[in-house]
């Protein structure tokens, strides 16, 4: 493993500059933007997002996830990573410079599998900050862990596929500027397990969608940008609107999900990192049995174990981002699988620490931890559960012995 511990000179100018921009324009607006989403219509945009926008786009702090493309800033995975964990301080910050999911993931695949049409009708206005997208996957009614038990249909007529099936948790699509929706179903079930998915592009005024309730994530809706239930009923679509072919769903599932896990785990760092300032602010202003909480045993000790796992799981997401960059997100299979599941745990345990620290203050709307440890245990399952990486990870280790 080569992974220098020193950021380079383009990412050190980029973090300092993001690192200002968060102190000036998030960190004081946090409040302002929790009180925008109160008033009014939930579902409708917050102001305050646009008015942000405006402003990291004249600073060039705009779409810096995108690699090897002319659309993105020309970070490497592995340049990006410190830019993405800043981001993941604020929950709602990687919005304000448009590297949020999942339309980070839908441009990565519009990028690399989209036509010239699709790029120019749907990435452009992405890149943009104009539009939005959702990632259509899960079904309530299998186990979409495994992504070949999915039984949505897209079937052909004519010049047209004909959408049918029920999805949910279907993120972003609460969101009014949410246009375009990329969509995995099945086209030849008979066909090998791994070719019968497809993914298709259905735009999200298509007749047939309908909404059928939001998600609730240990009771948050996560408006405006929710996780919706959604029944798809005799959609029709282009021929055109397929990506790469019939039978290309999984092969291209497996190439969007690799960038889009390793930016969970960035994110989840940063998140990490705040808790644990906070749980140091807490304790050290605070006295129980006659000494600062700072001072019991219990809880230097959870500081340093919170330390302790932060750092061992930033170094593993830069090694696996430095493997995606150098050998392709395909040979970095076990590092991605191994970050996915290491980040999302460490933040669980660290966010926890630090609601324990603060006492029932930590589980209220006062502070940022209660929102921060549901959206920690969502992302066990975002883009693929504990259990599967785990899987994988291990029939990897095996198979290096025969």
């Amino acid at each position: 493993m080569t992974v220098g511990f020193e950021h380079n000179a383009k990412t050190a100018d980029l973090l300092a500059r993001l690192r200002a921009f968060m102190a000036e324009h998030i960190y004081p607006n946090e409040k302002r933007y929790y009180q925008q989403k109160a008033e009014g219509d939930r579902w409708a945009p917050v102001p305050l997002i646009d008015e942000l926008k405006a402003k990291a786009k004249a600073e060039g702090l705009w779409n810096l996830f995108l690699p090897e493309s002319r659309h993105g800033a020309g970070l490497t995975n592995l340049e990006y990573a410190p830019l993405c964990e800043e981001m993941g301080r604020v929950h709602f910050s990687p919005q304000v410079f448009n590297c949020q999911a999942p339309d980070t993931g839908n441009m990565e695949t519009l990028e690399r599998f989209g036509t010239e049409e699709h790029k120019q009708r749907w990435l452009e206005p992405m890149l943009e900050g104009r539009m939005r997208s959702s990632f259509v996957m899960t079904e309530p009614g299998v186990a979409s862990s495994d992504a070949t038990n999915i039984e949505s249909s897209i079937v052909r007529d004519g010049d047209e596929y004909v959408v049918n099936g029920r999805k949910w948790w279907i993120s972003g699509i609460g969101e009014r500027d949410c246009q375009i929706l990329i969509f995995m179903g099945k086209t030849d079930p008979s066909a090998e397990k791994h070719k019968q998915q497809s993914m298709i592009l259905i735009p999200r005024d298509t007749p047939g969608i309908t909404v059928v309730r939001p998600m609730t994530l240990f009771g948050y809706d996560d408006a405006p940008h929710g996780h919706m239930e959604m029944i798809f009923d005799n959609v029709r679509v282009p021929v055109s609107n397929m990506l790469l072919g019939e039978g290309r769903g999984f092969e291209i599932a497996q190439a969007r999900l690799g960038p889009g896990r390793i930016h969970h785990c960035m994110r989840q760092i940063g998140m990490a990192e705040r808790a644990l300032e906070a749980m140091c602010k807490r304790v050290k202003s605070r006295v129980a049995f006659g000494k600062p909480l700072a001072e019991q045993g219990v809880i230097i000790e959870r500081i340093a174990n919170s330390r302790i796992l932060i750092d061992q799981a930033r170094l593993l997401t830069l090694h696996a981002a430095h493997k995606m960059d150098t050998v392709g997100n395909k040979a970095a299979k076990a590092e991605i699988g191994m970050i996915k599941v290491a980040a999302p745990n460490m933040a669980c345990q660290v966010i926890d620490w630090a609601i324990q620290a603060h006492g029932a203050a930590g589980l209220s709307q006062d502070f940022f931890l209660a929102e921060y440890y549901a959206h920690a245990r969502k992302i066990r399952f975002a883009d693929g559960p504990d259990e599967v990486h785990r899987h994988q990870i291990g029939r990897l280790e095996l198979a290096k012995h025969g």
